[in-house]
């Protein structure tokens, strides 16, 4: 069920300004990466927007993700890499979804899963250039590429792509970055001895597209660049916070000086005041590690969590500001009246912008903003 007390907004806007911004950083392609529902902010509408703003692809975790658009009617090409070889690629490679290959078992799975249907699968070949993560490690990828130059030769699959993940997410200056631009730039060499002709190479995510050129090759994946926030902890690029966190309070009471808050009386309230609750909790995304530091926007200033953020609700601390029940309170946004930003929210949890947003959950409905309207042009599949 969804709260009629609490929404997210989403500027369509600030998406479709992070996209070109993004796209205007480099001369490679833009992938859209629109997994886990858009980061939180809705795949399908960020898909759109990205798209009618400089992304040429999009890329999602899982089938379904990449089903789910497809079903909306996006046909622009989509990669999606997390799978088993056990999996039934069928309904990707019918629905001309590209799938990333990490090892021999998955490269045969896909293209038998191709030769019963009778068409040729896209496939993208990741390589471990050091994350440790997914990919082929540098002992197996020899094999592979000849495996895939086999198979291609028989008509079941055609190498699309070649692509690795960068260590750093938020530095494009990390010396990784270089050793792993060298593994890169050997893994391509393998392949193309082989006998494979990639069209797309592609390494970089958010900061290595604003911040490292070196990294773009034909086809750049920005994520959280899209949704406003600064890959860089310690640089400003200009992009807009597209998700604004709002909530009415449920409930004012005055309390006197003295006053211990939530569970276990860790906050206690230092002078009489105005004490709001917010029905929105950790089952809803707010972070409950947060809550010694958070603060939200009200009436033009800030105010502290009072105490524990609990599973559907916490307590705001107002002082004398004057609050009734349904007033709006802003838990972030952009920042740019001085409200809390997810960068800050994340901050104060100890986590990642990343795990704020998509944390955001179905309970708090999505409501999509857009000063203009958009005309999705999708390009033709090279």
């Amino acid at each position: 069920m969804v709260s009629p007390h609490a929404h997210a907004a989403i500027d369509l806007d600030a998406v479709a300004h992070n996209t070109a911004l993004l796209a205007d950083s480099t001369t490679a392609q833009v992938m859209a990466v629109v997994k886990a529902d858009g980061f939180g902010h809705g795949a399908v509408p960020v898909a759109t927007t990205a798209l009618s703003s400089g992304a040429t692809w999009l890329g999602v975790t899982t089938t379904a993700e990449a089903l789910h658009l497809r079903a909306d009617g996006i046909t622009a090409p989509i990669l999606t890499w997390l799978h088993t070889p056990q999996d039934d690629f069928g309904p990707a490679l019918l629905s001309d979804i590209d799938v990333s290959v990490s090892s021999s078992d998955h490269l045969r799975a896909v293209a038998t899963s191709a030769e019963t249907l009778r068409i040729t699968a896209a496939v993208h070949l990741k390589v471990d250039t050091g994350l440790r993560r997914n990919g082929a490690p540098s002992d197996e990828w020899p094999g592979l590429v000849r495996l895939a130059r086999a198979l291609e030769k028989a008509g079941h699959v055609h190498v699309r792509g070649v692509w690795s993940h960068l260590i750093s997410g938020t530095n494009a200056a990390a010396a990784s970055v270089h050793t792993q631009l060298r593994l890169f730039d050997e893994a391509v060499t393998c392949a193309r001895r082989a006998g494979l002709r990639p069209q797309f190479r592609h390494l970089a995510g958010s900061a290595a597209t604003l911040g490292a050129p070196d990294t773009h090759y034909d086809l750049v994946r920005p994520g959280i660049g899209l949704y406003g926030v600064e890959p860089h902890p310690n640089r400003v690029y200009g992009l807009r916070g597209a998700m604004t966190l709002r909530a009415n309070l449920i409930l004012v009471k005055r309390v006197p000086a003295g006053s211990g808050v939530s569970y276990e009386h860790e906050y206690v309230t230092e002078r009489e005041g105005n004490l709001g609750l917010v029905p929105l909790g950790y089952a809803d995304g707010v972070p409950w590690a947060a809550a010694r530091r958070a603060e939200v926007w009200f009436a033009g200033r800030r105010h502290p969590a009072a105490g524990r953020i609990a599973m559907d609700q916490f307590v705001v601390d107002l002082g004398d500001t004057t609050a009734q029940t349904g007033n709006e309170v802003v838990l972030f946004g952009p920042g740019t009246d001085g409200e809390p930003t997810v960068a800050e929210w994340a901050r104060w949890a100890g986590t990642l912008p990343h795990e704020i947003v998509t944390g955001i959950g179905l309970r708090v409905r999505r409501h999509y903003i857009s000063c203009a309207p958009r005309n999705m042009k999708e390009p033709s599949r090279a």
